[in-house]
């Protein structure tokens, strides 16, 4: 079923877990991951990016495509359709077709034109049951290490000027794959866990290390966003396939046969986040 991530992440923050954030990027993707997050039998949380839902086809078809899924299959674990990093023109028209929560990424502008974005957003959001998170600091590129540690007292003002309902702050985290092992700031994390209510969310969760992960997760993390990860295991399984199979030219065959790459994946993520199942949330 389709639902907001507040009551998720709010049971995640209590029981000291994290929810899998994991990005969709086609039909094959989220029947995937729908899929094996109804085996496991916990939340899960399905990031779409503005360029991902341009290649679906606009954020309708996006609504469209796991709608259908979660009724089709059967799916009865909580589903949330989540905006990964919209502006808020993206954030409004995703709410207009059915998105149940966004990120706003005002990140960029100064703390006075990000919490006013923000709340703008947060208020169109939360009039129709839309759970909005919020960036803070500047979480760059693992490749180029763009990043600029997230200021607790505007973390601490976003928060209460805006009434969003989770905070992703930079910590030392990036997008993609990191060069160099990330150098992320525990005692920054810990010191804005004790000072915000709210779950705190991770991007970048790609290549950190499990003893880190679980680190970050003691300390207040309950949302982890994963994509990179997920893309190169599904790349991995696609090209073995390829290369066993150079006469096959279905489309649907090929695409499909990172499948088992990815299954693998999620639940060692899973595993990792310890993620509660639905029937002990």
């Amino acid at each position: 079923m389709l639902v907001n991530f507040i009551e998720m992440l709010n049971n995640a923050k209590k029981e000291r877990c994290a929810i899998p954030h994991l990005n969709i990027n086609n039909l094959e993707w989220s029947k995937i991951i729908l899929e094996k997050c109804q085996e496991l039998n916990v939340p899960v949380i399905l990031g779409v990016s503005a360029s991902a839902a341009e290649y679906f086809g606009g954020w309708y078809v996006c609504y469209s495509v796991v709608s259908s899924l979660i009724k089709s299959l059967n799916i009865t674990i909580p589903v949330c359709l989540h905006v990964d990093h919209g502006t808020k023109e993206e954030c409004i028209e995703a709410i207009n077709s059915g998105f149940t929560s966004v990120m706003i990424d005002a990140s960029k502008y100064k703390i006075e034109e990000n919490i006013k974005i923000t709340k703008e957003v947060v208020d169109y959001a939360h009039q129709r049951n839309v759970s909005v998170e919020a960036e803070i600091g500047t979480i760059g590129l693992a490749e180029n290490k763009e990043n600029n540690w997230a200021d607790i007292n505007e973390c601490i003002r976003l928060c209460e000027e805006t009434n969003i309902d989770a905070i992703a702050p930079a910590i030392g985290n990036a997008h993609g794959i990191y060069i160099e092992t990330p150098k992320l700031n525990f005692k920054l994390l810990k010191e804005i866990n004790d000072k915000i209510k709210i779950p705190l969310v991770l991007h970048g969760g790609s290549g950190i290390t499990n003893n880190e992960m679980k680190e970050l997760i003691r300390n207040g993390i309950s949302k982890v966003n994963i994509n990179t990860d997920l893309q190169l295991v599904w790349k991995k399984g696609v090209m073995k396939y390829i290369e066993n199979n150079k006469d096959v030219y279905d489309p649907r065959k090929i695409i499909y046969s990172g499948k088992k790459e990815m299954n693998k994946k999620i639940e060692e993520l899973v595993d990792l986040f310890e993620t509660k199942k639905v029937s002990n949330l």
